[in-house]
């Protein structure tokens, strides 16, 4: 560690708070805060005002352009979703299987389902209208159904393959992704259950945020309300595409005509875009309404949601500026000098650069940069145990530079206040009971093979 390092990380720490102060305490507007901490920050760095700008542009392209387009079509199948009284049939017919009582279970099983091969914002917006309908069809208080929800679509954005950042950890540690997978779904399970459902009962005893306003709609269901089966088809429909486009790339040849074509499908935008279309058909006229109403269904749901990408794209360019002033690798330097177990260490190097950068990517791709010659030098690790530590860490400490945290707040229509006692507390205990989960199951491990 140098002086330099030190002021990188001070630097970085100021500038969160600045973000902080301007958009919780003097209500400022959260793309104009994320850009001004950005340029606060890059002043006190060598990278020069006008690098800084073009960093911020740059991050803000990057991350809209991963996932503008399938936020815009996600928003549109979760209008169709409520407008055609799918999303009644779907929360009726779920709560009737499961009970009132097991609601909280019926929302997991979708998140876990919907979340394997689909984004963080993606399975969000997909199941926000079920989420609302089940909240009112139970009778259970929002945040008992909410905060599960989002803890699993969290667990399975950060551990589990085919998403980005597990992905590149298994190839930069040379692990074996099926057994991540099994690790993902022992560790994943009990602490989507801890940050989740458990976390809930202990935030209703303690009213730690209000309810949003969107849990006071009710809309009765159609009188020609899609089917059950093809609501539940056409919402699982991009789910299927992408987990085809995944099947291929893992187990056909490159050279496969086949392959291309399926990963085309299975591309994130490509396969909500076929979605929307066939909802188009099945929630939309099949229901009875008629093109002009679609139109106007899927142009408002994108203009509602205008707001929410700057911000998002906002917190991308904020990112982008703190890891090319250098942050990310001083805070990996910081964590050197610990001299830690390597699942802890693992751990801590994600989450330094998570907090950093706001990115669950950015970390685990980071992250195993740092940990890929430890690897080689140390014999006996559980590699695959390893690429979990690291996704869990990140996870930890969702704030105000994560686009995810701006999805979240933007979703339920929180305040920031609230988003930081719901989701980032969430967010916490998913990387804090996954590192416990990971090392007692390394323990374990290493128990039973001596």
């Amino acid at each position: 560690m140098t002086s330099h390092d030190w002021t990188l990380i001070f630097l970085a720490l100021g500038a969160v708070g600045v973000l902080v102060v301007l958009v919780a305490r003097f209500k400022s507007n959260a793309f104009i805060g994320l850009l001004v901490a950005a340029l606060l920050l890059g002043s006190g760095t060598d990278l020069g005002m006008t690098k800084v700008l073009k960093s911020f542009q740059d991050g803000l392209g990057a991350t809209l352009g991963g996932i503008a387009g399938v936020i815009a079509l996600g928003v549109m199948l979760g209008r169709l979703l409520a407008e055609s009284g799918g999303a009644e049939v779907l929360a009726r017919r779920f709560n009737r299987f499961f009970g009132s009582e097991r609601a909280v279970w019926c929302i997991m099983a979708l998140a876990l389902a919907i979340g394997l091969t689909t984004w963080f914002a993606v399975g969000l917006v997909l199941l926000l209208p079920v989420l609302i309908t089940l909240a009112r069809e139970s009778g259970r208080p929002f945040w008992v159904l909410a905060l599960p929800l989002i803890s699993c679509l969290g667990v399975m954005h950060g551990l589990m393959p085919p998403h980005p950042g597990p992905v590149i950890a298994i190839e930069a540690l040379k692990a074996n992704t099926g057994l991540v997978l099994v690790w993902g779904v022992i560790i994943g399970l009990p602490t989507a259950a801890v940050a989740g459902p458990l976390f809930a009962r202990w935030a209703m005893d303690h009213d730690i945020a209000q309810p949003p306003s969107i849990t006071a709609s009710a809309a009765p269901v159609p009188p020609k309300a899609p089917r059950f089966d093809l609501t539940l088809f056409t919402m699982l429909l991009p789910v299927a595409l992408m987990l085809l486009g995944t099947a291929a790339e893992l187990l056909l040849p490159k050279t496969d005509g086949a392959r291309s074509t399926l990963e085309f499908i299975g591309n994130p935008t490509i396969a909500m875009l076929i979605s929307v279309i066939f909802a188009l058909w099945s929630l939309g006229l099949r229901a009875g309404h008629d093109s002009s109403s679609l139109l106007r269904f899927t142009e408002e749901s994108v203009a509602g949601i205008g707001m929410t990408l700057l911000i998002v794209g906002g917190g991308g360019g904020f990112a982008r500026v703190l890891r090319d002033a250098g942050v990310a690798e001083s805070l990996g330097r910081l964590a050197c000098l610990l001299h830690m177990p390597p699942l802890l260490y693992a751990w801590l190097v994600a989450a330094f650069i998570r907090v950093a950068t706001g990115s669950a990517t950015v970390a685990i791709t980071a992250a195993s940069g740092v940990l890929a010659p430890l690897v080689v030098e140390t014999p006996g690790i559980n590699r695959e145990l390893l690429v979990i530590s690291m996704g869990c860490g990140s996870l930890f400490f969702s704030h105000l530079n994560d686009g995810g945290f701006w999805i979240v707040k933007e979703c339920f229509g929180l305040s920031v206040g609230q988003t930081l006692r719901t989701w980032t507390v969430t967010a916490t205990l998913i990387g804090v009971a996954g590192l416990l989960f990971t090392l007692a199951a390394d323990l374990l491990w290493r128990m039973i093979h001596g």
